[in-house]
């Protein structure tokens, strides 16, 4: 994998690191589905505004005979895997859907392997398992113990739902980057996604009673960082390297979003960083680096 694509993947895993705690700032003052619309819209003015700089006067004539593909990818890596996950996390606990996000390289792996004919090789199958595990080692003993099977099991099927999806995402997203471009396909998909959440958003603030204007600076200031860093910057650097190699290679960079958010919790929320935080973050890295070259 070139330097520039793995560049790409850290930058991207970081910025995803840091919008658990954004997202917790933004849902203080606003509901969950008026948060991933706006974060939506905020995203997709920014590919706009980037394909109006970069001269890209007629992208449409691009997208000619993809505009079934584009809905799907809008709806499984937009409108649903937010939607889903933001609803899903209300019913379930935190430990439960920690547990679940950590299953996303698995599901691409597996599915890149039925639909994008890509060998998953011993070496990749045990360096996902070695990151697996290291990313378990850094939730920690407790976490896992909190885990609870049944009880809430809307929630957890709406999160385990949206972990599909984004698998889904990810691999029908890389043959399409491969023919569109990245920049192309990212933008179609997040344009779309917005005009499907506008309405969610709308009717959520009739429902509650709620006015835009009612939320805090922080709020808007961390859905500008949702929107800006994630939703566009991040899911752009994403599938900018996934162009430039296999969904299980890139899928697998995802294990090193854990470690970083615990460091941004202990530079943001002054959580101390155990020994368990550098053994998983050691087998983390292990795992990605034998993927990747496996």
């Amino acid at each position: 994998m070139p330097i520039k694509a793995y560049s790409a993947l850290l930058l991207a895993c970081a910025l995803w690191a840091v919008s658990f705690v954004a997202t917790k700032k933004a849902l203080e003052s606003a509901p969950p589905l008026t948060v991933v619309a706006l974060r939506l819209i905020v995203s997709a003015a920014c590919f706009l505004v980037w394909l109006a700089l970069t001269h890209r006067r007629h992208p449409l004539s691009a997208l000619h005979g993809f505009g079934t593909r584009l809905v799907l990818l809008s709806l499984c890596g937009g409108t649903f895997h937010y939607g889903l996950q933001t609803v899903g996390l209300q019913y379930t606990s935190a430990s439960n859907g920690s547990l679940y996000a950590v299953t996303a390289p698995v599901t691409i792996a597996v599915l890149g392997a039925l639909f994008l004919r890509e060998r998953l090789t011993f070496g990749k199958t045990v360096g996902i398992l070695i990151a697996l595990a290291g990313v378990l080692t850094v939730m920690g003993l407790e976490e896992l113990r909190s885990f609870e099977l049944g009880g809430r099991i809307w929630g957890d099927l709406l999160v385990l739902t949206s972990i599909v999806l984004w698998g889904v995402f990810t691999v029908l997203g890389k043959s399409a980057a491969d023919r569109l471009g990245a920049p192309i396909m990212t933008a179609a998909v997040t344009v779309l996604a917005a005009v499907t959440m506008l309405p969610v958003g709308y009717w959520e603030l009739e429902r509650r009673g709620v006015s835009l204007r009612a939320l805090s600076l922080e709020a808007w200031a961390a859905i500008a960082f949702l929107g800006i860093g994630c939703s566009f910057l991040a899911t752009l650097l994403y599938f900018v390297a996934l162009e430039k190699s296999e969904s299980q290679k890139v899928g697998v960079f995802l294990y090193t979003i854990p470690p970083m958010t615990a460091i941004v919790a202990n530079l943001v929320l002054h959580e101390a960083l155990g020994m368990r935080f550098f053994v998983g973050s050691a087998l983390v890295i292990g795992g990605v680096v034998l993927t990747e070259r496996s």
